[in-house]
């Protein structure tokens, strides 16, 4: 949901830029009745606001170890695999991309995490990349069409 750019003021608190759009594919995945989690492995307060903005429940923050929270999320959904989406960009995220049904990086994501992933949106990271990701994952399941006709009335 960012470029990974970080901003650190004087007295050393950071901050983030996150884009419209991307907050706008995710309130439009949710009302379709997608669960959507964010796991990082930096610590920001910015991130636990900005996914409070979008309803976001599910927040992980400094975590290295991004198969545990993977694998409790699996059980706590319910789901396998085959049912998981999840956008990663970094060496970090590799584990959980392998394991997933539906993997996504960047483009600015390093090459050997791009070259493991089934979708790459065309849109940079932070600049609605994850709104690509969302449309694109109601596509697939055939929601996106309902879900955008409300705007279009």
């Amino acid at each position: 949901m960012t470029d990974g750019t970080i901003y650190i003021d004087a007295d050393g608190r950071e901050t983030k830029a996150f884009n419209i759009y991307d907050g706008s594919g995710i309130h439009l995945v949710r009302k379709a009745g997608v669960e959507v989690g964010i796991v990082t492995g930096r610590q920001s307060p910015i991130v636990e606001f900005r996914a409070r903005e979008l309803g976001i429940t599910e927040v992980y923050q400094r975590i290295l170890d991004k198969v545990k929270i993977y694998d409790d999320l699996l059980r706590k959904y319910g789901l396998q695999d085959l049912e998981m989406a999840y956008m990663g960009d970094d060496v970090v995220d590799v584990p959980v991309l392998s394991r997933c049904g539906f993997a996504c990086a960047p483009r600015e994501a390093p090459e050997d995490v791009r070259h493991r992933v089934h979708f790459i949106p065309m849109a940079a990271a932070g600049h609605g990349a994850a709104r690509e990701l969302c449309e694109f994952i109601l596509e697939a399941q055939g929601k996106l069409g309902r879900v955008l006709a409300r705007f279009h009335r």
